[in-house]
């Protein structure tokens, strides 16, 4: 169980909001209501919307650098909530793999642990596109031993995930698919990286 007060900041864009969502809580609310510490934690997200990875990794060093607090009295977290605007902004997927493994590197540099949550289906035909980044994401992310959710694989052909993003237009899922990539999160040692115990989670 967590000793220290823990500081959590989630970067991504939009999708780390919740935009769509009636409940206006997303996976990172359906998450934190989910887990239990020790003494209250603080969550921040900090979203740009349409953002890229080149644009994440431009500023979520001095964003969250006045969130967290100093090493020895705070435990410092760190959530990187991928989307998918690097596929529709024609980035390269080496470039992507690039700017994670830059925010990864840095966070490890300043003793912040990171969890990375992969970007989740969209429109079908980026359908190909956005499988190919999360597979890059993924290695990135396993070289440097750092929890990876692939949100990607199972949501692809899920029919309450596709049901959902139909009504959203194909862009944002509603209640349903967040709470879809919210169970993800929780099953893919969201609890042992925060060490706490999972005995909670159905």
């Amino acid at each position: 169980m967590q000793d220290r007060e823990v500081r959590i900041c989630v970067v991504g864009d939009e999708l780390a909001t919740g935009v769509g969502d009636a409940r206006a809580l997303g996976w990172t609310g359906r998450v934190v209501a989910r887990t239990h510490f020790s003494r209250p934690a603080m969550l921040f997200t900090l979203a740009v919307p349409g953002e890229t990875s080149t644009q994440l990794g431009a500023r979520w060093e001095a964003e969250t650098a006045t969130r967290f607090g100093p090493d020895s009295e705070v435990e410092n977290r760190l959530v990187v909530a991928l989307g998918r605007h690097d596929v529709t902004s024609g980035l390269t997927v080496a470039r992507s793999r690039l700017n994670l493994a830059n925010i990864l590197d840095v966070a490890d540099a300043n003793r912040t642990a990171a969890f990375v949550v992969g970007p989740p289906p969209g429109r079908p035909e980026e359908g190909e596109r956005i499988a190919e980044l999360s597979d890059a994401f993924a290695d990135v992310a396993s070289r440097r031993r750092v929890p990876y959710v692939d949100t990607y694989t199972p949501l692809a052909q899920h029919e309450q995930w596709l049901a959902d993003m139909a009504q959203g237009g194909g862009v944002y899922p509603g209640q349903a698919g967040y709470g879809l990539m919210a169970w993800l999160v929780l099953h893919t040692g969201w609890h042992a990286w925060l060490g706490l115990p999972q005995d909670e989670v159905a």
